[in-house]
């Protein structure tokens, strides 16, 4: 239970518990089958002379080690308020999503490397290369196929917990799905002689993960420089205040982002002609409203002035 100026705001444990549940199976599903995948792509990619899926294969190596640290990042983000962290440790969930974005932008420094090199080299020898084994086509529409399911019930996760660190895992997954479908494409054009497209792919690969890498590092980098949705967020509260009574106007909205949660700050004018109480009831009002209509407000606090002329 949190006291707001006298107000009781009631957590759901159940909630949280749920919250915390969901991510933790989340976050092992994708460390399960990442595992997986970096010992078949690894493998397969060097049986079957593939550059793309060899490639794709360190990206699934380098998802495993972010996992990895992803949930130590989460482990951390669940520890309780201390006197040093009053709002708790929830932005460990940012800076675990920070860390993803990182892993996939060297991950694509890395395989574009390669896949370059392995064209240059191509062409130098003047078209003299080894064909692909079609056994790497099936790894990556198995890959397609396991990612696509993962990423529906990532999202579907992310969604239901708002937890930035499973929405960034959510995007990895996605990145994968386009990922292997390139390398299947490599594979396949390499079938009917074209054997410059698997590297190729690779390439394309590499971009993907990039622009992906970089999204997610804009984004968990705005929660962390306390990034707050400023215009939609005024707009919801001057909404939810229409018709306090006793409220004159409002002077000022700030709010500040601790991992999912917001902490707000509202200052309001009232008459100059009321009491104390009178002034304490209506921030009190204030105060309800905006934790009954904002999600995942965690503490507010309500300021009152008296209406400038009265």
């Amino acid at each position: 239970m949190i006291k707001l100026n006298n107000v009781e705001v009631h957590a759901d444990p159940m909630e949280q518990t749920k919250r915390s549940q969901i991510s933790s199976r989340t976050i092992n599903f994708a460390l399960i089958a990442n595992v997986l995948l970096a010992l078949l792509k690894t493998g397969i990619g060097i049986f079957a002379r593939s550059s793309a899926l060899l490639a794709d294969g360190i990206n699934s190596t380098s998802d495993v080690v972010y996992n990895a640290a992803i949930a130590i990042f989460y482990r951390a983000a669940k520890k309780p308020a201390d006197e040093e962290h009053p709002y708790g440790h929830s932005q460990f969930e940012s800076i675990g999503a920070l860390v993803i974005g990182a892993f996939i932008i060297t991950a694509a420094f890395t395989i574009f490397w390669n896949s370059v090199q392995t064209l240059v080299n191509y062409f130098r020898n003047s078209g003299e290369f080894t064909a692909v084994n079609p056994t790497a086509l099936y790894v990556a529409l198995f890959t397609i196929l396991l990612k696509g399911i993962l990423y529906l019930y990532t999202r579907q996760a992310g969604q239901k917990t708002d937890n930035p660190t499973i929405m960034a895992l959510a995007l990895d997954h996605r990145n994968d799905i386009f990922s292997s479908g390139a390398v299947a494409a490599g594979v396949l054009a390499s079938q009917f002689g074209y054997h410059w497209a698997d590297p190729l792919a690779g390439a394309i690969v590499a971009v993907i993960f990039l622009i992906s890498g970089i999204e997610i590092l804009r984004d968990s980098t705005d929660i962390l420089m306390d990034t707050v949705p400023g215009k939609a967020l005024d707009k919801q509260v001057r909404s939810l205040l229409q018709g306090v009574p006793g409220l004159e106007g409002i002077e000022l909205i700030r709010a500040h982002r601790f991992g999912q949660f917001l902490a707000m700050n509202v200052t309001i004018f009232v008459c100059g002609d009321l009491t104390v109480d009178e002034g304490h009831a209506i921030a009190t009002e204030v105060e309800k409203r905006l934790v009954a209509g904002v999600d995942y407000l965690k503490d507010v606090h309500v300021h009152y002035h008296p209406q400038p002329g009265s």
